[in-house]
């Protein structure tokens, strides 16, 4: 947080739009002072145990992937070598909560569907987490921690996608939570081939 604050800020309050993981940094620090819990502890309680997620882990700082799981690379350069390395292993606490949960396709179908369905917020909240506020993307906006896309035909999916190197996960819904799609990738990841520009 003490890094985020010390830089100005990109424009004043309600005049513009930029994703920022230290929101979810922030937010988390909320969860563990007013709890006076851990989030892992918070999340197991309120989500994860509630809804059977039983692959999806907060790792703080292990490396430890359950198994069965998708392979992550890292290409680069050494003495004008190219070489590619395996980093599936790699410690997320660098990016805390901006994205260091580990999770199935099967978990994040029945997470999305259960949120969007109205089984983890009052209606009320919900709604106000999905009101699109622009981005200055065409057909996508973002609510409260989703992306409120429009389709061709004027039609709205409710997504939040997130990448760690080498690592993606991709997570659509309809706004009811009746239809999803998610989806998890694996690629050989560098400098110059980032999938960060691919996923919103």
């Amino acid at each position: 947080m003490e890094l985020a604050l010390s830089k100005p800020a990109r424009f004043e309050p309600g005049t513009g739009w930029s994703y920022s993981n230290t929101n979810y940094v922030l937010a988390r620090l909320l969860i563990e002072k007013i709890t006076g819990r851990t989030y892992a502890e918070e999340m197991q309680r309120l989500i994860l145990r509630p809804l059977g997620l039983s692959g999806t882990v907060v790792p703080d700082a292990s490396p430890e992937i359950p198994e069965p799981h998708a392979h992550a690379y890292y290409r680069y350069e050494e003495d004008g070598e190219r070489k590619t390395i395996d980093i599936t292993r790699q410690n997320p606490s660098w990016i805390s909560t901006g994205g260091d949960m580990i999770s199935t396709t099967r978990d994040l179908h029945t997470f999305v569907s259960a949120l969007m369905g109205g089984r983890l917020l009052p209606a009320g909240l919900l709604a106000e987490m999905c009101t699109p506020h622009p981005t200055g993307i065409p057909n996508m906006d973002y609510g409260l921690g989703v992306f409120v896309l429009t389709t061709d035909d004027g039609g709205t999916v409710i997504s939040h996608n997130g990448a760690a190197v080498g690592h993606a996960a991709l997570m659509y819904s309809t706004p009811d939570g009746s239809k999803t799609l998610t989806a998890a990738l694996n690629c050989v990841d560098d400098a110059d081939l980032s999938i960060a520009a691919a996923v919103p």
